[in-house]
C-alpha cells in the first residue's frame, strides 16, 4: 500500500503580504504611466499647440503670394513713360489633358508652337506635378487669344494666363533715364536676400535693372498680397479661405520735359554724343539724350543672346548711358571757371591784357603752346580771350596759377566727382591734381600738364552732365543744387513733392567776378548765333581733341579716321537776366563746337523758351568760328 501524501499548509499572511505589494506596485506603476500620458498630452495639447497648430496648417493651408501691380513713371506734366501692359500666356494642367502630345498637334493649328517648344514641354512634363499647371507659351497675341478662346471647348485643361509687364512706349527716347526691368537673376535674389526682402518678391519674376527703374526700386515695387487656400493631402486646392490684396507700387513723377527730350533726340539723330538740360533754379533735369539708344521692351521679356551680343559689341556703344558716363575732354567750355579762378584770385582783373601772336612758351623752354588761331588774337582781356576762345590768355592763367589751385577750385563745380544724380549709373570723371598724377601714374606733375589743364584737355575729363551742372553754378552765381530726376511720389492722396537737395553755395572773395564772367559768356552769345534769338543767352562753345599732334603738324579732319577727330561741345543757359534752363551738348567727332554743336544748343533753347511762340530762324553765322 502507498505512503498517503501530506497535505501542503498554506501561509495566509504570506500570500496576503505577497499580495499586497504586487497590487502596490500595480498602483504606482499605472499612476506613473497615466502621469506621463497626461504630461505628454498637457505638453502636446497646451505647451506646444500653436507650434503643431501651425505645422498642421501648413500642411492643409497652402500661402499663394500676389505679386503687386508696379508704379507707373510719368513725365512732369503727366505723359505716361512706363506704364503696365496685360501680358498672356498659354497654361495646361497635365492630369485634364489625356493625350498632351495629340492636344499639341491640334493646338499648333491655332497657336504657333515649334518643334523645340514642342520637345521642351514634352520634356519639362516629366519633372512637374501632374496637378500644376504648366506654361506651354508666353507673350501670346490678341489673336492667339481670340483664336484659343473660340476653340477652348475643344482643349479641356489648356488656360489662357494674364498677367501685367513693363511696357515703355517711347522705346529708346528714354532708355538711359528710365533704364528697364527685366527678370531677377542669381546676383538679384543674393542681393534682396542680403538686405532682408526676398520675401516681399515671392511672386515677382522682374525687378529694376538700371536707371530710375533700379534707383525707385522699392517705391516702384509695392508690397505683395497672398490668398490662404486649403489643400488636401496631395495638395490640391479646395477652398480659398482667406485673400488679402496687394499695394501696387507708388506712381512717381520726373522732372523730364517731354518735348524737350524729344526735340534733343531729334537733333542727335542717331549721331553719337549726348545732351543734358537742368534747370538751375532746382536741378531737376530737363533732358538727359545718349545716343545711340536702345529699345528697353526687348529686355523686358528677355533678349536673346544674339541680340544682346549685337549691342554689346557695337562700336557706337549704345548700352553706355553717355550722359553720365561718358568721359570727355571739357576743352574750351572750362575757360569761363578758369578765368573766375583767375579774377578771384587777383591773377588778373578785368583789364589785364595778354598779347597773343598765336603761339605761347613757358619761360625758359622752347616748345611752342599753339592757339587755335594760327596767326593770333593780338592784345585781349578776359572779356576777350573768353568771346574769342583765345588760347594763350589761359595758357598763361594757368601757368600764374598753377595746378593745386585750379584743381581745388574745380572741385567746388563738381568736377572728378559725382553729381549724386538719382540713377546708379555715373562717373566722376577726372579732375587731375599732384596726387591724382602721383597715384594713377607714379609720376611727378609737370608744368606742361597744368598748361593742358589750362584749356580743358590733358588728363581732364568730364561728363555731359558734370558740364550742365558746372553751367547752372555759374548761371546761378554759385549757388548748387544736386542734380535730379524725381520730381514728385503719387500719394494714396495727392503728389508728394520731393525735396530739392540744396548744397553750400560757392563764395567769392570778389562777388562782382560772376557778373564779369557771364557778362562774356552773354557776350559770346549775341556774337555769334543767339543775336536774333528772341531772348537773351550766354554760351561757350568748346572742340577737344581726340588725340594729341604734333608741335610741327596740322590738325586735318579730312585724312584721319572718323573715331579721331574732334569732338564738338557747347554749354549755355538762358534767359541771362532769370536763367530757367541751362545746357551742354557734347557731339563725338562732329568738329568744331560753335559750328557743329552751336546749332544744336540754339534749337533746343528755342523749343524750350519759345515753344508758344512763332518760331525765329537764325542764321548761321558762326561757321567760321573756332571755339
Amino acid at each position: 500500500m502507498a505512503p498517503r501524501k501530506r497535505m501542503a499548509m498554506h501561509n495566509h499572511a504570506a500570500e496576503a503580504s505577497l499580495f499586497k505589494r504586487r497590487a502596490i506596485f500595480t498602483f504606482v506603476s499605472v499612476i506613473v504611466l497615466l502621469t506621463i500620458l497626461f504630461t505628454n498630452l498637457y505638453q502636446l495639447q497646451i505647451l506646444s499647440f500653436k507650434d503643431y497648430e501651425t505645422r498642421s496648417n501648413d500642411n492643409r493651408i497652402r500661402v499663394v503670394p500676389v505679386a503687386p501691380s508696379r508704379g507707373l513713371i510719368y513725365a512732369r506734366d503727366g505723359e505716361l513713360l512706363a506704364e503696365n501692359q496685360p501680358f498672356y500666356s498659354l497654361q495646361l494642367i497635365p492630369e485634364k489633358v489625356s493625350d498632351i502630345p495629340d492636344a499639341l498637334d491640334r493646338l499648333s493649328h491655332i497657336i504657333a508652337i515649334s518643334a523645340d517648344e514642342r520637345e521642351s514641354l514634352l520634356e519639362s512634363l516629366k519633372f512637374h506635378r501632374r496637378f500644376k499647371p504648366l506654361t506651354i507659351k508666353n507673350r501670346l497675341s490678341e489673336e492667339d487669344v481670340a483664336q484659343f478662346s473660340v476653340n477652348q471647348h475643344a482643349f479641356p485643361g489648356f488656360s489662357i494666363d494674364a498677367g501685367l509687364k513693363r511696357y515703355y512706349p517711347y522705346g529708346s527716347l528714354l532708355t538711359h533715364v528710365l533704364g528697364y526691368v527685366g527678370r531677377i537673376n542669381n546676383r538679384d535674389q543674393a542681393s534682396l536676400q542680403a538686405n532682408g526682402l526676398w520675401h516681399n518678391y515671392a511672386a515677382t519674376h522682374d525687378i529694376g535693372k538700371q536707371g530710375i527703374e533700379k534707383f525707385y526700386e522699392s517705391l516702384l515695387h509695392g508690397k505683395p498680397g497672398h490668398l490662404e487656400e486649403e489643400v488636401n493631402n496631395r495638395g490640391r486646392a479646395i477652398r480659398t479661405l482667406k485673400s488679402i490684396a496687394p499695394t501696387p507700387g507708388q506712381d512717381i513723377y520726373l522732372t523730364i520735359d517731354l518735348k524737350l527730350q524729344q526735340k534733343a533726340m531729334e537733333l542727335l539723330d542717331g549721331r553719337r554724343g549726348s545732351i543734358v538740360a537742368v534747370d538751375p533754379r532746382d536741378g531737376g533735369v530737363l533732358a538727359m539724350v545718349s545716343s545711340p539708344s536702345y529699345d528697353p521692351n526687348k529686355f523686358v521679356h528677355g533678349i536673346s543672346s544674339k541680340a544682346y551680343s549685337k549691342l554689346l559689341n557695337s562700336r557706337s556703344r549704345p548700352l553706355i548711358n553717355r550722359a553720365t558716363q561718358g568721359q570727355y575732354a571739357p576743352a574750351s567750355t572750362v575757360k569761363p571757371l578758369i578765368a573766375l579762378l583767375g579774377l578771384d584770385d587777383k591773377v588778373v582783373t578785368p583789364k589785364t591784357r595778354v598779347w597773343d601772336p598765336g603761339f605761347w612758351q613757358i619761360p625758359g623752354v622752347e616748345r611752342k603752346y599753339r592757339d587755335w588761331k594760327r596767326w593770333g588774337h593780338g592784345w585781349v582781356d578776359v572779356n576777350g580771350a573768353l568771346v574769342n576762345s583765345c588760347d594763350i590768355y589761359f595758357y598763361e592763367l594757368a601757368y600764374k596759377t598753377g595746378i593745386d589751385k585750379l584743381s581745388n577750385f574745380m572741385l567746388q563745380f563738381g568736377f572728378g566727382e559725382r553729381t549724386g544724380i538719382d540713377i546708379f549709373e555715373e562717373s566722376a570723371g577726372i579732375m587731375p591734381s599732384r596726387d591724382w598724377k602721383r597715384i594713377r601714374y607714379n609720376q611727378p606733375w609737370y608744368i606742361g600738364d597744368t598748361i593742358s589743364v589750362g584749356i580743358g584737355q590733358g588728363y581732364w575729363t568730364t561728363t555731359p552732365l558734370q558740364l550742365a551742372n558746372s553751367v547752372a553754378i555759374l548761371a546761378n552765381k554759385g549757388e548748387r543744387f544736386v542734380p535730379h530726376l524725381l520730381k514728385s511720389i503719387q500719394d494714396d492722396s495727392a503728389k508728394v513733392e520731393s525735396p530739392i537737395d540744396r548744397m553750400p553755395p560757392i563764395e567769392l572773395n570778389d562777388p562782382s567776378n560772376w557778373d564779369v564772367i557771364n557778362q562774356a559768356m552773354r557776350d559770346t552769345a549775341h556774337k555769334s548765333r543767339f543775336v536774333d534769338a528772341g531772348y537773351t543767352a550766354a554760351m561757350k562753345t568748346g572742340t577737344a581733341q581726340v588725340f594729341s599732334v604734333a608741335e610741327d603738324e596740322k590738325y586735318d579732319a579730312d585724312t584721319i579716321d572718323e573715331h579721331l577727330r574732334d569732338n564738338a561741345l557747347i554749354v549755355a543757359y538762358a534767359p541771362y537776366e532769370a536763367p530757367t534752363i541751362a545746357l551742354a551738348v557734347v557731339l563725338e567727332n562732329a568738329g568744331w563746337g560753335g559750328a557743329n554743336a552751336g546749332p544744336v544748343a540754339r534749337a533746343l533753347l528755342d523749343e524750350y523758351l519759345l515753344r508758344d511762340k512763332q518760331p525765329i530762324n537764325s542764321e548761321e553765322n558762326s561757321k567760321h568760328e573756332r571755339p
